[in-house]
């Protein structure tokens, strides 16, 4: 048995109590199927484990979705903002609210699946924090030269170096979180300045590599104009705080 079959057994021996965070904004076509593959993976591996699916102010039909699936089974929560806050709120909005010992989330447009936590969860053996590495990004062109032209400025602007600092999938202990919770930033940004917290607190973390799928349905957002607009913000936002910290 080689290592990683090693450690992917040691994450179900171990069965953690487990929040999992799913963002949705208009994912209508895709948030039904992916509640219900992490609760059927919780179920197989036997996880006390809750669901909190953030609602961000979506236009579609995913909060009628959503009652029916908090309706349906107890170990679902929602969470809904009246209009449209930006991923990282979303995402930090759910985290919030987690009450299980080891939090984390995952993008809920069906590009991540869920079993792959298991090639995360054996690590919090050793770090507090684990992030995911997409293998191949499964994204259109722009957004990936998107990906690394973010990843670029935050190390000049930032001094951060971060592969693939956006995965939508990470994990971490519960008690870290009021350490590394962001607070200036609405969405490109949220992930990096989780990261530089991170840094601020002398937290060891560790990233693994995990699949990318196409998304088989909806629209994506992040490369918007809205988005881009709001990183620019964000950037600016958190260049001031370090700035700030020094003098």
């Amino acid at each position: 048995m080689n290592n990683e079959k090693l450690l992917q057994l040691a994450a179900i021996m171990m069965q953690p109590a487990l929040s999992i965070i799913l963002p949705c904004y208009n994912e209508e076509e895709n948030i039904g199927h992916t509640v219900h593959s992490v609760l059927e993976w919780m179920q197989q591996k036997n996880i006390d484990g809750e669901i909190i699916v953030v609602n961000d102010g979506s236009t579609d039909d995913s909060a009628t979705l959503l009652h029916k699936l908090e309706q349906e089974y107890e170990n679902v929560r929602t969470v809904h903002h009246e209009t449209n806050m930006g991923y990282g709120i979303a995402v930090r909005s759910g985290l919030d609210v987690a009450t299980k010992d080891i939090i984390g989330f995952m993008d809920s447009d069906r590009q991540f699946r869920v079993e792959d936590f298991a090639k995360l969860l054996p690590h919090l053996e050793q770090y507090k924090f684990v992030t995911g590495r997409r293998t191949k990004r499964a994204d259109s062109t722009l957004r990936n030269v998107f990906g690394k032209i973010l990843g670029l400025t935050s190390w000049l602007l930032l001094g951060l170096w971060v592969r693939d600092v956006n995965c939508g999938m990470k994990v971490c202990k519960k008690d870290i979180w009021k350490s590394i919770r962001p607070e200036h930033s609405v969405e490109k940004l949220f992930n990096t300045e989780m990261f530089l917290n991170l840094k601020k607190h002398n937290i060891a973390w560790k990233q693994v590599s995990v699949p990318h799928y196409p998304r088989p349905a909806g629209t994506p957002t992040g490369a918007s104009m809205k988005v881009i607009l709001r990183m620019f913000a964000e950037y600016w936002s958190l260049k001031k705080a370090q700035l700030s910290k020094r003098h």
